[in-house]
């Protein structure tokens, strides 16, 4: 038996710890992934008013600030019994669809795309052939000339003369479970160079309503502060044409480097390698038109499409049996934040199986579920999405897969892709409902109300589909007090560590089965992992009163 770890495993995001056993045929047959940093902002919130805790809870992480921040501002109007205008609901949803887009795209070209991208090899590319290349997966490739390839191909060879490789240097070069050619690799450097271009746009347009990222400050109790942005043509035409470019961006590279990206590995497609549970949960939401919504509610057992089971919140559990807390299995609200922690050996392997993760264990109904971009592409073609099948069927039919191919490292990739694509698309039609409901009915953003009267003890909770996967905020108000407040993150649910019955999370059970082709550069276990978009900076760093460092980690 062989063992690995890898610490931390992600890019940007937080630390993760994963730790993986092989047998001699070097495949996974066993894992532990674990949720290095504590995360105390529940704790942080404790005895403080309610109407605080949005500003304060964006704090969770420096990248999904604004889904933190409208699932605590919506978990706390539910607990104080406001609603909000329809005006301020789309204006949220439009922030919340760009970040959707813009999250989905760094993701792959900056957090990614690496893990499949040879760059030693893509400084051996043919120009001419790499040209050529693109035409096989888009009729208009995006910037693919023959001066912009030589371009890219001359800045790639910059770095690596100077020796300024930055985070290019880790990369496993002429790695055999590398699939790319020479011109293919040249062709996702490019767009990965592009990518960096549309984040920026894409900042731009969250921040002509959400005033700016990251921790924006647009949304107030009962509604949002920028009527005036929405009132005026000249800042929603700015933001349509943001979209636009992305847009443009999607069709033309993003969606064209997952069909080659579909082809090149093919084999793990086929092999599911990667598969996880084949549970899914989603909450839906997203309304627009009449009666037109982007995401389906639902819950998959067992990669069952046949039956969709009916969402219940009520049967969401955390439990802390193998994670650095005391406590029992209970419902979110009612579970605390009491820490109970075991260390490392020397070695750096756990200490015991027994506890081995800051992330609890969400169940539902007491099972493990994925949630994320596949979740939501699997429950939205098991319930013939007018919105979602259509890309599924589309993106199937031109790469010869089936439903049951997304289930893979790969296939988590090319959902995130296509839901990128139908986030764009759609963000034109909340566009079109926002000015509508201007024109013929209102232009109210925000709900009166007199905050006296608000009920000041009482228990709110959201629950939203946000880039990762479902987000659930929970808040208990005694006297206009915090007594307890709770999170539940996409990630939760998916790095969740066993729980009492010894049942994996979503990491987990994807890694087992897993074949590593050369276990001192487990370039596979990275895909598989990254393939969920870890975002563990949901932490906090913990000083003392002096600011020094309590505790430091070394890789």
């Amino acid at each position: 038996m062989k063992k690995i770890i890898i610490d931390p495993i992600t890019r940007i995001e937080g630390h993760l710890r994963v730790e993986v056993e092989l047998d001699d045929t070097n495949t996974v047959t066993n894992a532990n992934v674990s949720g290095t940093m504590f995360r105390g902002i529940e704790i942080l919130l404790q005895n403080r008013k309610p109407i605080d805790a949005p500003l304060i809870a964006q704090r969770i992480c420096g990248v999904c600030t604004n889904v933190h921040y409208r699932a605590s501002m919506s978990a706390v109007e539910d607990m104080y019994g406001v609603g909000i205008p329809t005006n301020a609901k789309i204006i949220r949803d439009l922030v919340a669809l760009s970040l959707f887009v813009q999250d989905h795209i760094v993701h792959y070209y900056h957090l990614h795309s690496l893990d499949f991208v040879d760059i030693s090899s893509a400084l051996n590319a043919n120009i001419q052939k790499a040209n050529e290349e693109a035409f096989l997966y888009c009729d208009n490739p995006y910037r693919n000339s023959i001066s912009h390839l030589e371009a890219i191909k001359e800045k790639l060879n910059t770095f690596v003369s100077a020796g300024r490789l930055g985070i290019f240097a880790k990369n496993y070069s002429n790695h055999g479970a590398y699939k790319f050619n020479s011109e293919q690799n040249l062709i996702h450097m490019s767009h990965y160079f592009e990518a960096l271009r549309i984040q920026k746009e894409l900042g731009k347009a969250i921040a002509i309503f959400g005033g700016k990222t990251p921790h924006p400050q647009y949304m107030v109790l009962g509604g949002v502060t920028c009527v005036a942005d929405m009132l005026n043509p000249q800042r929603i035409n700015d933001f349509l044409f943001i979209i636009r470019d992305v847009n443009d961006f999607i069709n033309r590279a993003y969606m064209p480097d997952m069909k080659m990206l579909c082809h090149a590995y093919k084999e793990d497609i086929k092999a599911k390698a990667g598969y996880g549970l084949g549970n899914f949960m989603c909450v839906g939401g997203y309304s627009f038109g009449e009666s037109s919504r982007l995401f389906e509610t639902g819950v998959i057992r067992g990669l069952d499409l046949q039956n969709v089971e009916s969402f219940d919140e009520t049967k969401i559990t955390e439990e802390v049996t193998h994670s650095w807390y005391k406590g029992e299995k209970q419902k979110p609200l009612d579970t605390n934040t009491d820490i109970h922690y075991t260390d490392y050996n020397e070695d750096g392997s756990l200490k015991s199986d027994d506890r081995y993760s800051w992330i609890k264990s969400p169940r539902y109904d007491g099972i493990s579920v994925e949630v994320g971009p596949l979740a939501r592409m699997i429950v939205g073609y098991a319930k013939n999405s007018k919105i979602i099948k259509p890309y599924i069927d589309k993106f199937m039919q031109e790469n010869n897969i089936q439903i049951e191919d997304f289930c893979s490292y790969i296939g988590r990739n090319i959902a995130r892709a296509i839901e990128a694509d139908i986030c764009c698309e759609f963000i034109f039609d909340f566009v079109n409902d926002l000015l509508e409901n201007i024109k013929y009915y209102n232009d109210q953003t925000c709900t009166k109300y007199k905050y006296d009267e608000l009920r000041k003890t009482a228990r709110g909770r959201a629950f939203f589909e946000v880039p990762r996967g479902v987000l659930s905020h929970f808040v208990n108000s005694v006297d206009d007090k915090i007594v307890n407040y709770q999170v539940i993150a996409p990630t939760t649910w998916n790095a969740s560590p066993r729980d009492e019955n010894g049942k994996m999370g979503a990491y987990e059970s994807a890694l087992v089965g897993l074949k590593v082709l050369n276990p001192d550069e487990p370039i596979e276990v990275l895909r598989v992992i990254r393939s969920f978009d870890p975002c563990i900076a949901c932490a906090v760093h913990i000083v003392d009163s002096k600011g020094k460092d309590m505790s430091r980690f070394r890789v």
